[in-house]
């Protein structure tokens, strides 16, 4: 039984990559079609000029669809960018031209995409293996969402399929909810 916070999290993070490994590519598909709808219905999203998502990985939603949406509707958009220290800063993009290799692997803006301010920021679509009820979301364990969240006023989202939907997540005094869960 695990003993401490990061164990638990440990624990509950193979779990997810156990029982995601089950999800079939359609079920994640219809999955992802019903998050991106819920969440452009948002009305802080209609309403939103400038908002902050994330490249979907691994079990993560595809979130690029929903990129290139809101480009489509003219909406400034916004992927984080990995700093040393493990910060981050939000980049504007254009498209899919400017993105670079990122930490993880992960494509980022890259230099020329200018910085976005957090305070410029309307919505952070927030990436998560997990959440509860609360808002509380498990994370890869890097901690560059729960930093940059920490001094963020603006409205925070996460995506959450809803056998991921938990009664509780694992936490401590670092990790800052999500104002909103939307589940599929």
């Amino acid at each position: 039984m695990p003993s401490t916070i990061a164990e638990e999290k440990a624990e509950l993070r193979a779990w997810i990559q156990a029982e995601s490994a089950f999800r079939s590519p359609a079920a994640r598909r219809v999955s992802d079609a019903a998050l991106h709808a819920r969440f452009l219905a948002l009305p802080q999203v209609r309403l939103a000029r400038t908002l902050l998502l994330f490249w979907g990985v691994g079990t993560e939603p595809d979130t690029l669809p929903l990129i290139d949406e809101l480009l489509a509707q003219g909406k400034r958009v916004a992927l984080p960018r990995c700093l040393p220290g493990r910060a981050m800063e939000a980049r504007l993009i254009r498209g899919r031209e400017g993105l670079v290799p990122g930490a993880f692997r992960i494509p980022e803006p890259g230099e020329d995409c200018p910085v976005a301010a957090r305070d410029e920021i309307d919505v952070i679509l927030v990436p998560n293996l997990c959440c509860d009820r609360e808002g509380y979301r498990l994370g890869h364990g890097g901690g560059y969402y729960d930093r940059y969240l920490a001094g963020y006023r603006g409205f925070t989202v996460a995506f959450c399929p809803r056998f991921l939907l938990l009664d509780r997540v694992p936490r401590d005094e670092r990790d800052v909810p999500v104002r909103l869960v939307l589940t599929d």
